[in-house]
C-alpha cells in the first residue's frame, strides 16, 4: 500500500479547489515575465498565497524554460510544529496536493539517509506548511518530477549544506529553500532587516544572517555555503512585505524571492 502525505493547509494557505488554485497560480506567474538562464537554486516564501504568493512567483517563472529538464526538485524549509534536531525527511511514496501527486525519490532519500544528520520523521511533515506551500507551484511550472523533502530542525549550515552537496546532481535537479525573513516588526523596521538580509543572501554570508532575519536561515545558510564553494552567484528578484499584499504595516512579515546561477 501507498504511503501518502495528504495536504494540510488547503484551503487555509492556499485554494483547495484546483481549478481555483490554478487560476490563482497562473495569474502570480502572469505577472511576471521568465527569466533565463533558469536557475539551480531558488529561496522563496512560504506564507499564505494572498500574502507572499506574488513575491514566490518572481522565483518561480524563471523556471519557465526548465519545465522539461528539471526532473528532481530537492525541497528545505523550516520546522514550524515540530523540535527536531537535525533534517528530516518523510517515508512517503508521494505527497498530495489538490493538483495532483508527485511521487518521492526513494533514491536520493535513501542517499541522504546514511549521513547522521538526515533521519526518517513522518510526524515532522503531516502539519509543516513551509514545505507544502511550494508544491502546487512546483507542479504549475514543473512537467514530470519526482521530490526530496526535508524538514530542518535544530543543525549547523554545514550539517543542511553535506545534504545539499550530497543530492547536488546536475541541471536536472533543483535546490528550493522555503524561507520567510522577519517577523512582526513595523514596516520601517523590517524594510532595514530584510535589506541587510538580501545583502548577506547576495554576497553569500551565512554569517551575516541573524535568527530573528529569517524563520528558514539554517537551510538557507546551508545553501549560501554551498553556493559559495561553488562559485554560484545570487540575485533577488523581489522585496517586499505582508504590508505591501495584503495586510497591516504595523506588524509585518517580509518576504524576499532569490535565484542563483
Amino acid at each position: 500500500m501507498l504511503l501518502v502525505r495528504q495536504p494540510a493547509v488547503a484551503d487555509r494557505f492556499y485554494p483547495g479547489d484546483p481549478r481555483e488554485l490554478t487560476r490563482m497560480l497562473d495569474s502570480f506567474l502572469a505577472e511576471t515575465p521568465p527569466r533565463t538562464p533558469p536557475p539551480k537554486a531558488l529561496i522563496v516564501p512560504h506564507a499564505g498565497y494572498i500574502y507572499s504568493g506574488p513575491i514566490a512567483a518572481t522565483a518561480y517563472a524563471t523556471l519557465a524554460p526548465a519545465r522539461a529538464s528539471v526532473t528532481r526538485v530537492i525541497l528545505m524549509g523550516p520546522s514550524h510544529r515540530v523540535p527536531l534536531r537535525g533534517l528530516a525527511t518523510s517515508s512517503a511514496d508521494r505527497f498530495d496536493t489538490p493538483l495532483g501527486a508527485i511521487p518521492l525519490d526513494r533514491a536520493a532519500i535513501n542517499q541522504a539517509l546514511a549521513l547522521p544528520q538526515v533521519r526518517s520523521m513522518d510526524e515532522a511533515h503531516a502539519l509543516e506548511h513551509s514545505l507544502e506551500v511550494q508544491l502546487p507551484f512546483l507542479q504549475r511550472v514543473l512537467a514530470d518530477f519526482s521530490l526530496a523533502p526535508f524538514v530542518v530542525g535544530d543543525a549547523s549550515p554545514d550539517a543542511v549544506a553535506e545534504v545539499l552537496e550530497l543530492l547536488w546532481g546536475g541541471p536536472e535537479t533543483l535546490i528550493v529553500i522555503s524561507s520567510d525573513l522577519s517577523h512582526y516588526h513595523d514596516d520601517r523596521t523590517a524594510r532595514r532587516l530584510d535589506a541587510a538580509t538580501s545583502a548577506a543572501i547576495e554576497a553569500l554570508r551565512p554569517d551575516n544572517i541573524g535568527y530573528d532575519q529569517a524563520c528558514g536561515r539554517t537551510p538557507v545558510n546551508g545553501l549560501l555555503t554551498v553556493a559559495k564553494r561553488r562559485g554560484l552567484q545570487a540575485r533577488t528578484l523581489d522585496l517586499r512585505n505582508s504590508g505591501d499584499t495584503a495586510g497591516s504595516r504595523d506588524q509585518v512579515v517580509g518576504y524576499g524571492a532569490y535565484v542563483f546561477h
